[in-house]
């Protein structure tokens, strides 16, 4: 398996962005999200916190937060040059509004071989690591945050793909515009629509790709206070509340009554092979991006909860399956409570790489992501 960590940068100082849309229904300054990978030298782990960017990319800087582009002064050389004397191109800054988007592009040779990514951010830290299952890793992530400059608003994704890769990289790169876009027109009314809308429409944006797999997901939006967390398939939420873990998700498996019962009722089957429940004898996840040939069961919609981030409100950890298979909610916060509340040096990422191997010890198989965000950094 190979993979490659894509960082969004543009190739060409002539880059014309995409404008985010401000979710708070006010004109802001030019501001512009970033696609358009291009693959770093592959190694078997990678750390890429956003301090040390600049490393990354030589043009990458961050006077103000870890998300500021800077493309460098470029020589325009040319036989011409001796007649025409141009002259160098100046300094051309690229605002991000806040954006940080990172993800695994597909590799496009056997020999780009990425087993572990990992990312310290501001308030948000990632591990994920390949399983021994074989093939290439297909989870992806995707962070937002400082957008169009509100500090205490961000939304961040975990997404799980089946079937290979791209469903899940489809969502890292597109949900969370279209849930940014759905927001920002509601103008802080119908939140929760606003994210079902997105989930939809990108599902319908991927199927349009006509390329097979899907990909479960879970997403959380902090804004204004409040936690609104949304998910499809059985990528998992679950928030540490004094201690004491607190689920936010219910995964969307066909084991599930109503689940089941809607399939049944929409002309579909599920059964039971070798312990495994699995929609008409082939998923076992009931929602989710993608599984076009799957479409009349497999929906997108995502079911949602909203609550108010409160003191005891710790931290939030977004997971794969492969973390759940074998831990529980209640062992993943203990786990990482030690290295994220009440200690003088706070250490998630350490608490990320925990859990990931913590599943591996136990014998899991599958890609294993997990993302910890530290609530109180985000609170008004």
């Amino acid at each position: 398996m190979s993979c490659t960590v894509a960082l969004a940068i543009p190739n060409s100082p002539a880059f014309q962005s995409t404008r985010l849309p401000s979710i708070f229904c006010k004109p802001s300054p030019s501001s512009s999200i970033i696609h358009g990978p291009q693959s770093p030298a592959p190694s078997s782990s990678l750390s890429l916190p956003p301090s040390s960017l600049s490393s990354f990319s030589p043009g990458l800087s961050s006077p103000k937060s870890p998300l500021s582009l800077r493309v460098n002064k470029t020589k325009l050389e040319s036989k011409t040059d001796k007649l025409l004397k141009r002259k160098r191109p100046g300094i051309l800054d690229i605002p991000v509004a806040g954006v940080l988007g990172f993800g695994l592009e597909t590799p496009k040779g056997k020999k780009e071989k990425v087993e572990v990514v990992e990312v310290e951010g501001d308030g948000y830290f990632v591990c994920s690591k390949r399983g021994r299952r074989g093939g290439i890793l297909e989870d992806r992530y995707s962070v937002f945050v400082d957008v169009n400059g509100y500090s205490k608003q961000a939304l961040f994704g975990v997404f799980d793909g089946h079937g290979g890769p791209k469903a899940a990289e489809f969502a890292a790169e597109n949900l969370n515009k279209n849930i940014m876009d759905e927001v920002s027109s509601r103008c802080q009314e119908g939140t929760e629509t606003a994210i079902r809308n997105g989930y939809l429409t990108t599902d319908e944006e991927f199927l349009k790709q006509n390329v097979n797999g899907g990909a479960c997901c879970v997403t959380a939006l902090i804004h204004q206070g409040n936690l609104v967390v949304s998910n499809t398939g059985d990528c998992r939420a679950v928030m540490s509340r004094g201690g004491v873990a607190e689920a936010l998700t219910s995964d969307h498996q066909p084991s599930r009554k109503d689940e089941k019962d809607r399939i049944e009722a929409l002309g579909g089957y599920v059964d039971c092979c070798h312990g495994v429940w699995r929609i008409q004898g082939s998923l076992a996840v009931t929602r989710g991006i993608g599984d076009g040939h799957l479409k009349r069961w497999v929906i997108a919609e995502p079911e949602t909860k909203v609550l108010k981030i409160k003191p005891e409100c710790e931290f939030l950890i977004l997971a794969s399956d492969g973390l759940w298979d074998k831990v529980t909610n209640q062992e993943a916060v203990d786990v990482a409570h030690p290295s994220c509340v009440g200690v003088d040096k706070l250490d998630p990422l350490s608490a990320c790489k925990k859990l990931v191997e913590l599943s591996l010890s136990r014998g899991s198989v599958d890609d294993t992501s997990v993302m910890i965000i530290q609530l109180d950094r985000f609170v008004p």
